[in-house]
């Protein structure tokens, strides 16, 4: 490992102004194991550290900072939605499960030679640093949940069970967005992943319910119906099945009014 002061030169001139001691937060930031973006108030990325460069094969921090504003990333305006970043660029603490790394417009852009893994879900959560009443700058916290390095068709058909998760399931046009048969695919899928095609569409139908469950603003019964399901009917078995509470108890547990 490189000695972080020699490298303070390398950090970007926003980043030096956005914290007070930059030798000691660059040390702090860069050895966290977590991997970490951090994000000016207009979206400009200005550092990333040493966990994040490894997780994704970036040999240089300098192809992203200040080169890379996600205000101009369509991809990821389209994954997330222009609501999330306005959040964002407000100052305010956003959390985003489930996101599917759009690793191949990393590389279709120019900011890698060659994808790392095929596909992974991210947990993202944006910190926002205030200095009193001022909006200095965003954290951005990564953590891995899935990540494949195996077939590109099942690692192509999860991200589209991801992304189109609010639809009903479909076994026929999930295979086909694969290019594999119904059958073919679905066995193949069993074997990679240990989940059928639907069971992994019904886990991450759940894991949207519990993050629509701590929006206060909506109702248990509305929280299901913004995934699409009846609060009553059999996504609420399965609900309980994973969480071993009910919905009620798992907003109580979690401190949700």
């Amino acid at each position: 490992m490189n000695n972080p002061t020699n490298e303070l030169e390398k950090l970007s001139e926003p980043f030096k102004a956005l914290i007070g001691n930059a030798e000691l937060n660059y040390q702090f930031y860069d050895l966290l194991p977590t991997p970490i973006q951090i994000f000016a108030p207009d979206g400009t990325c200005a550092f990333i550290n040493r966990a994040w460069l490894e997780l994704h094969n970036v040999p240089d921090a300098s192809v992203y900072v200040e080169k890379y504003n996600y205000n101009d990333d369509p991809v990821c305006l389209e994954i997330m939605g222009q609501d999330v970043y306005d959040r964002v660029s407000r100052g305010e603490a956003v959390s985003f499960p489930d996101f599917p790394a759009p690793i191949q417009s990393a590389v279709d852009r120019g900011y890698i030679d060659e994808k790392p893994y095929e596909a992974a879900a991210m947990d993202l959560f944006f910190l926002p640093i205030w200095d009193g009443d001022v909006f200095t700058c965003t954290i951005l916290f990564y953590t891995v949940k899935n990540m494949y390095h195996g077939r590109t068709d099942i690692a192509k058909a999860q991200e589209y069970i991801r992304q189109n998760w609010r639809d009903e399931f479909n076994a026929d046009k999930t295979a086909r967005s694969v290019g594999l048969s119904r059958r073919h695919f679905h066995r193949i899928f069993k074997e990679v992943t240990g989940f059928t095609p639907n069971e992994f569409y019904q886990n991450v139908k759940i894991e949207k319910i519990k993050e629509k469950l701590f929006d206060e603003k909506l109702s248990i019964e509305q929280a299901f119906e913004v995934c699409g399901v009846d609060s009553h009917g059999a996504y609420l078995r399965l609900f309980k099945e994973e969480t071993g509470m009910s919905p009620s108890e798992y907003r109580k547990k979690n401190n949700i009014k």
